[in-house]
């Protein structure tokens, strides 16, 4: 009889402690980058998510959701995942700066958290060196006689925004500008473009034969330290093109833990720094503190900057 009650005893309280669960993660999980394969944040997600498959024992994988929406649809659908770490989110600057903005449904209010940014693209304003300037002061005061043609990846990111915003500081206007799937060493030879707003890795191939007017980093680029950054000749233009972890802000800490645990390794790898010297990028890990600040500060920049292009 005492046996009996004891038995029954345990079985009504596993009941009353409720159901049992898997430590976090206990199945595949997905990393989404908004933009096709290639670029510098899909290298380095894909290295996340193979470290994150070797340190807990499941599967994980990048998905790809380019959009001729820029970033935000692929943001969205991010949204709309459980609040699991199970579909976590590797996004630009303009996700959580311009997002919440633009009227996509699921982005306003800013329905995401960063668990912290991991590398900032080593953007540059170039001319060839055949050109009469080599600062941007010089390039001001040459286009005030002679306007320049400016060439982009387009409107809305946040680089090109603060090129734009670059002329106004500097009392000059540009003489045309257009967006391009290629802007590299071969944009500038041609002619297509007198100046361009780039990846510094476009122009490794010819770096002897181009001047770089500015970085748009908030530090200067390992493979042209010499260059000035653009909040240096600007100081209200002090912004980059930078790209983080996100996950809903509803998704658990022990979750978040885990994502952030990993992702640092990665960061602090052999493979990320060989990248970095190999493309220019700034690698580092911020954490999702000092994440959410740089955010806050972007938005307020931003804001600046689009002041000075609409006046």
């Amino acid at each position: 009889m005492f046996k009996g009650k004891s038995v029954l005893s345990g079985i009504m309280m596993l009941a009353l402690a409720g159901p049992a669960f898997a430590e976090y993660p206990d199945r595949p999980v997905s990393f989404v980058v908004p933009f096709p394969p290639g670029d510098l944040e899909d290298v380095l997600t894909r290295m996340i998510a193979e470290d994150f498959e070797a340190k807990y024992n499941v599967a994980a994988a990048v998905v790809n959701r380019p959009s001729d929406g820029g970033p935000f649809p692929g943001a969205a659908s991010v949204a709309a995942a459980p609040a699991d770490g199970y579909t976590i989110g590797s996004f630009v600057v303009d996700v959580p700066v311009v997002g919440p903005e633009v009227g996509v449904p699921g982005l306003n209010p800013d329905p995401f958290d960063p668990l912290g940014i991991f590398l900032t693209y080593p953007f540059v304003i170039a001319a060839s060196t055949d050109k009469p300037f080599s600062t941007m002061q010089e390039l001001a005061d040459h286009s005030k006689e002679n306007p320049q043609v400016l060439g982009h990846f387009g409107a809305f990111l946040l680089p090109t925004q603060a090129t734009f915003a670059a002329a106004k500081e500097l009392g000059f206007d540009w003489g045309g500008e257009a967006s391009s799937g290629a802007l590299d060493c071969n944009s500038l030879a041609s002619g297509d473009f007198d100046v361009i707003n780039t990846t510094i890795q476009q122009l490794l191939p010819c770096l002897d034969k181009v001047n770089v007017l500015a970085t748009i980093t908030e530090s200067p680029i390992s493979v042209v330290p010499d260059a000035p950054t653009l909040a240096s000749v600007a100081p209200d233009l002090n912004i980059s093109l930078w790209n983080g972890l996100f996950v809903r802000s509803d998704t658990p800490q022990d979750v978040r833990d885990r994502i952030v645990e990993s992702a640092k390794e990665t960061m602090a790898s052999e493979r990320a720094r060989e990248l970095a010297a190999k493309t220019g990028a700034i690698i580092y890990w911020q954490d999702a503190d000092e994440a959410a600040q740089r955010i806050a500060s972007d938005i307020a920049t931003s804001g600046k900057i689009n002041s000075m292009i609409e006046n």
